[in-house]
């Protein structure tokens, strides 16, 4: 029997996920926007033999730009870019079903699909925010279970493009003077609640056939959509008990799905903090906490929490009549993981900025590489995981002290591959233990 392996991601955000990483000496505040330094990331990830990188995205300028770095390349054209100095590793952009149309960014994975030889992954979001909603002409973000069925819709025109032409389409008999078979194209004709799109996709089935699909809610909409369409998910959780609860509940909708439970990857996030001992560990945390600006903190716990400015005062805990979850349209897991971390560790405003600085949310851990292997471990092991999103909080050294140090223990505990398996060019799907998805206009005639 083949030993499970970890799968991991590397999260990339400018200068590391801590929002003081670019205050230290160290860092970079220009990072962000110099290809050089993804080359770099991506390289060091590929020397890890991680399984992908991803890059978030949001079609808005988020909050102030004095708090860190703010902006970000277009993830797909960046992502084009690191195809064409790496050989095995995925790489994973987010796109938003709620400002895109179906067409435009069918093309544009299919696009880096083909140009990275398959190793193309699609973060599917909704996008939450009034923000957002109006750099696209409309007054107000739509409903929560509406971004979802938007998004549902959008996801199955998607696919019906990707399959639009068969896989042997192209003939290219030269002494017939045919390129291509006609027949073999198959237009979507799709007319549905939120899109209308006639015709085949102007690009050729993929090696992969379509992008590894990823999702990021944990919402009970979320999870429905996670369980009918994904395939790798990237989660938010504090402690395994929680983390085991979701990943049980995700299997088991998986199944409820008729979809095999080991073709949905669970990859919690964490941002690990490393040291050669768990005092210097420590200490490097506490010196990114020291350089914390916490008037922009409570700024944004504030407009996270929905409450007015001026509610909340640092060395004072949670209101206790926050609104319930119910009233958020927006990141609602996120949300209700926030006030549940706080009101569980009795957390003070200025401490629950501090626990959100590194990671937003995410677990933080601060130790020994032999320590973070340990907890990865456990959570692999004890159904909590089929892999982790790594999220350094500074980079590019967290993300070096992560493959230099963490990795070889993994290797050495027969939980991470020594090297990339099978063909130079296997594709993202086949990483992760996924089978090439048969075309959909001509499954039914096999």
């Amino acid at each position: 029997m083949t030993q499970r392996r970890l799968h991991l991601n590397a999260f990339l955000m400018n200068t590391g996920h801590h929002e003081a990483s670019w205050r230290l000496p160290e860092s970079d505040p220009y990072a962000h926007v110099e290809l050089d330094h993804y080359v770099r990331l991506a390289r060091i990830a590929e020397r890890g033999t991680f399984d992908s990188l991803f890059l978030a995205d949001s079609p808005q300028l988020w909050g102030s730009v004095a708090q860190r770095p703010a902006g970000a390349l277009e993830p797909l054209t960046l992502l084009t870019a690191l195809a064409t100095v790496t050989e095995h590793i995925g790489l994973i952009a987010t796109a938003s079903t709620s400002y895109n149309s179906p067409y435009n960014l069918a093309r544009k994975f299919a696009s880096l699909d083909i140009i990275s030889g398959g190793r193309a992954g699609w973060n599917i979001v909704t996008t939450a925010g009034a923000e957002a909603a109006r750099n696209f002409g409309l007054d107000g973000e739509p409903a929560h279970a509406e971004r979802y069925a938007r998004a549902a819709e959008f996801l199955g025109v998607a696919l019906k493009l990707w399959d639009s032409w068969e896989d042997d389409a192209i003939v290219a008999d030269k002494a017939a003077g045919v390129w291509g078979d006609d027949a073999k194209i198959h237009p979507p004709r799709h007319k549905g609640t939120y899109f209308s799109v006639e015709g085949a996709l102007n690009v050729p089935r993929t090696p992969q056939g379509y992008p590894l699909l990823v999702q990021a809610g944990s919402s009970a909409d979320g999870r429905r959509f996670a369980a009918r369409y994904a395939e790798a998910v990237f989660t938010a959780q504090q402690t395994l008990r929680d983390a085991r609860a979701f990943y049980g509940d995700l299997k088991s909708r998986t199944a409820q799905e008729r979809r095999d439970p080991d073709h949905i990857k669970v990859l919690p996030g964490i941002v690990p903090v490393i040291g050669s001992t768990e005092a210097e560990a420590r200490a490097a945390e506490r010196l990114l906490e020291d350089h914390i600006v916490y008037d922009h903190g409570v700024s944004r716990l504030e407009s996270l929490l929905k409450l007015p400015a001026g509610t909340l005062e640092l060395d004072a805990r949670l209101p206790a009549d926050l609104p319930p979850e119910s009233a958020v349209e927006g990141a609602k897991s996120r949300y209700t993981l926030i006030v549940e971390l706080a009101r569980r560790e009795r957390l003070t405003v200025r401490q629950l900025i501090g626990r959100l600085g590194g990671g937003r949310g995410h677990l933080t851990f601060a130790g020994t590489p032999e320590q973070v292997a340990d907890q990865i471990e456990t959570w692999f092991t004890q159904g909590a995981a089929d892999g982790f999103n790594i999220m350094p909080a500074v980079l590019p050294s967290g993300l070096e002290a992560f493959v230099e140090h963490v990795v070889p223990i993994l290797r050495t505990r027969g939980l991470l591959r020594t090297k990339y398996d099978g063909r130079p060019r296997q594709t993202l799907r086949e990483r992760y233990g996924l089978p090439r998805p048969a075309n959909q206009y001509t499954a039914s005639l096999v």
